[in-house]
Order: C-alpha cells, then sequence, then structure tokens
C-alpha cells in the first residue's frame, strides 16, 4: 500500500526560489480501488501541539481495512518524521507496525509485526522520511520547483526515489476539470504515478502498478 513520490524536471528549475506550500489542515476524500475492488479512502492533516502535525490515510473495502498515520514536524522547510502506526486487516489477516524516528539519537526503530532483520535501528539522515510523508514533500518540492529526489526509510529498509515528470493530464477535483503534472517511478516490476495540481497540498490521483496491472489506485474527489 505504501506508497509515495516526486519530481525532477528541468524546465521548473527557473523557479526554485519560490517557497514552499505553507501546511494547512485538510480532509480529502478520495473514490479508491484496492485488490480489483472499489473503496473509500480519506486523507488528513491535522495540527497537534509543539509544531507537530498528524498526517492520515485511511482504505477501506469488503475485504480490506487499512490505515497509515505519521506524526511529524517541520524544520527548516522539510517534513522530519516523529513515528508512524500502519494497520492492516485483509481478510482474517491482521498486521500492525509502529515506527519511531528518534532524531536526538538519529536512529529509527520498528515494532510490532515485524521481523527482526526489519526492526532496526537504521541510521537517519536530514531530509529522510517514511513513504506516507513523501505524499505531502511531492506537492511542496513541485511547486518550488525542487528536484523530487528522496530518501526514504520505512518498513525497516531504505531506499532511494527519485521521480520523473511523464506529462500533463486533466482530473476532475469537486467537479472542476484540473490540469495535472504527472509524475513517474519506476522500481522493477513496479510503478508509482502521482497527479499533482497546483495549489493542491497532496496528489489529485496516486497509482501503484505492479507486473502491468493497477494494484492500488486513488482517486481525489473533494478536498476542504
Amino acid at each position: 500500500m505504501k506508497t509515495l513520490f516526486r519530481i525532477a524536471a528541468a524546465s521548473v528549475l527557473a523557479i526554485a526560489s519560490l517557497p514552499a506550500l505553507a501546511l494547512e489542515p485538510f480532509t480529502a476524500n478520495y473514490q479508491a480501488s484496492y485488490m480489483g475492488m472499489q473503496a473509500s479512502g480519506v486523507m488528513t492533516l491535522a495540527s497537534e501541539a509543539n509544531n507537530r502535525w498528524r498526517y492520515s490515510l485511511q482504505i477501506k473495502n469488503p475485504m480490506a481495512d487499512l490505515s497509515q498515520s505519521t506524526v511529524f514536524e517541520e524544520q527548516g522547510g522539510t517534513l522530519r518524521p516523529l513515528s508512524s502506526h500502519d494497520r492492516s486487516v485483509l481478510l482474517i489477516k491482521r498486521k500492525q507496525v509502529d515506527a519511531r524516528y528518534d532524531w536526538n539519537t538519529h536512529q529509527a526503530t520498528w515494532t510490532g509485526d515485524v521481523k527482526a532483520d526489519r526492526s532496526g535501528p537504521i541510521s537517519l539522515r536530514a531530509g529522510d522520511m517514511d513513504a506516507l510523508l513523501i505524499n505531502l514533500a511531492i506537492a511542496r518540492d513541485l511547486a518550488a520547483g525542487k528536484p523530487l529526489t528522496y530518501r526514504m526509510v520505512d518498513d525497516g529498509r531504505i531506499k532511494p526515489m527519485t521521480y520523473r515528470v511523464i506529462g500533463k493530464e486533466n482530473v476532475t477535483v469537486d467537479g472542476r476539470s484540473q490540469e495535472a503534472t504527472k509524475v513517474s517511478r519506476v522500481d522493477g516490476n513496479k510503478e508509482q504515478i502521482a497527479w499533482i495540481v497546483p495549489g493542491m497540498p497532496v496528489p489529485a490521483r496516486l497509482l501503484q502498478r505492479e507486473n502491468g496491472k493497477d494494484a492500488l489506485d486513488l482517486t481525489i474527489r473533494s478536498i476542504h
């Protein structure tokens, strides 16, 4: 389910000095398709105390109930994860994983339903994010003309991620057609695509493909 995204486009480097989008609370409702079945999706950003934010995603259909939540802070214009909670229920199979990002010791650790070799610790670097948080970073970085190249530290592993612009396409949000920049990342037999609309804090659409077939598709319907 993890998903995640960024952009490196030479055509937008001229606006690299633009400020990042300011964080503001939102609720986005998505039409989702997961495991070949229709589902509902809700993505939220809520402010918490001490300059902390909680970013959450939930997807539900009759076969699955998936939820992810990351608590993070903004520091020097970057989004820094502090903790995360992932939970999935697929038919009768349940899984729960909690992560802690300790920036005093610069280590990330995982507990719950994880294998011993995925529990950490993993050394953290400035700029590291989990998979969910990269969704927010893509929209901010594209607007500022920054290259979308990230180091994802998630699920007990490190993975470099780079997205490339593959074109423009219209998407409908709140009944209105808007032009989005389409961004793609290929990793073996998997491809992740994001549609970014100017001024929108999260992708208007997220698509994960595996072996040439759609595995997870989230298309925004409304945001407020």
